[in-house]
């Protein structure tokens, strides 16, 4: 009985004592948590770099042929042949359709006996001028007569003259009847077939030849923009990029040659043209494409990815970069235009900025960061060929 009591006052002891040590342990931990400082948030940022950047703008435009020509008759006849494929290339000269020659012939042959005519009358008046002016030293015949015969023998070469023409004339006309391709290029369709009768100058044309290659595009630009290009008359030409109808960015680059010297007043637009090769014949004439042009070039710029940039509610543009304590500071930035996934800086930010592009909404100005090169950014793809330098050596 006595051990059972004695067992009993030592309980309380021991209660007190386990409790003890539960509160010295939790005094413990909480003078822990309250003397450690929070880690600062994380936050990736990009470094900034100046660059030069092409300003350009996207204009409509279409395609226009580098050289046209109608092909149209010039005598009138039947068709005898056609002699090319419809949508074929030809090379200038080749023949495209032959007119029945045969009344044609006729007359070249006839025009050319008039001239062997006329040769023969002027040598027989050349005969008699000749005798007449021997024969009237002696009296034998009047000057009258010496001067009609010295007369007739110059008529008879003006007929001469005349007899030439008419055989070139009917020469040119033979000719004519074999229609050939005045340029190189890809024809049109025939609105004529064989056995067709045409006529001279007749308005509809036969066919069309357009050369290709090269091939000018007809751009519709905001006169604002060509007083830009002239204000730099010594930069390079303006690089021209198009984009085909249904999106396709066309391979080849354009330049321009030309500026109309008038601004449309309906539009304030005027045409300028640019050249391109179109080695493979994929623009035709008529296309309608999409051009964008270089209307300024700058040497030195500020892009700006655009998860930094925030537009507040009155429109303006904030940023926040990291400073070199690694503290955040805010920025009131200006932005002139979006060039692909950045803002084209105007003030606010300058070279080597490090602009916060992932974290914003766990800091604020004043805040201590803890910030890493966000990772694609050209200083990061830096850091990591350096470190891997560093490994290795």
């Amino acid at each position: 009985m006595e051990r059972i009591i004695s067992s009993l006052r030592r309980w309380p002891a021991l209660v007190l004592a386990g409790a003890a040590v539960l509160l010295a342990g939790c005094q413990n931990d909480n003078g822990q948590q309250a003397g450690a400082a929070p880690p600062p948030p994380a936050v990736e940022v990009v470094t900034l770099k100046a660059q030069p950047v092409d300003i350009s703008e996207t204009y409509s435009g279409r395609v226009t042929a580098f050289r046209s020509a109608e092909i149209r008759p010039q005598v009138s006849g039947i068709i005898l042949e056609r002699t090319f494929e419809e949508g074929a290339y030809v090379e200038a000269g080749d023949l495209l359709y032959q007119i029945d020659p045969a009344i044609y012939e006729a007359e070249l042959a006839s025009a050319r006996s008039e001239l062997a005519l006329a040769q023969a009358n002027a040598e027989s008046a050349r005969l008699l001028a000749q005798r007449y002016s021997e024969l009237v030293k002696s009296s034998a015949v009047s000057r009258q007569e010496a001067d009609n015969a010295e007369a007739a023998w110059k008529q008879a070469q003006a007929q001469i003259q005349a007899a030439r023409a008419a055989v070139q004339r009917a020469k040119i006309n033979l000719d004519y009847t074999r229609i050939t391709a005045p340029i190189s290029g890809i024809i049109s369709r025939s609105s004529v077939t064989e056995g067709a009768l045409v006529s001279a100058q007749q308005s509809t044309a036969l066919a069309t030849v357009h050369q290709l290659s090269p091939i000018y595009v007809d751009i519709r630009q905001p006169a604002t923009a060509l007083l830009k290009l002239k204000r730099n008359p010594e930069g390079p030409a303006p690089s021209i990029r198009i984009q085909l109808e249904d999106g396709t960015p066309y391979a080849e680059t354009g330049t321009l040659k030309f500026a109309e010297s008038q601004v449309d007043q309906s539009t304030g637009t005027v045409n300028v043209r640019a050249l391109f090769d179109n080695a493979d014949g994929l623009l035709l004439p008529g296309m309608y494409v999409r051009a964008d042009m270089v209307i300024e070039q700058l040497d030195s710029a500020i892009l700006a990815p655009q998860p930094g940039i925030t537009r507040q509610p009155n429109g303006s543009a904030t940023a926040l970069v990291v400073n070199a304590e690694g503290v955040v500071e805010a920025r009131t930035v200006e932005t002139r235009r979006a060039i692909g996934d950045k803002w084209l800086i105007a003030s606010g930010l300058s070279a080597g900025d490090r602009l916060i592009v992932k974290g914003l909404q766990k800091v604020g100005p004043g805040s201590p960061v803890n910030a890493q090169e966000a990772a694609g950014s050209e200083q990061a793809a830096s850091d990591s060929r350096e470190n891997s330098a560093g490994a290795s050596q």
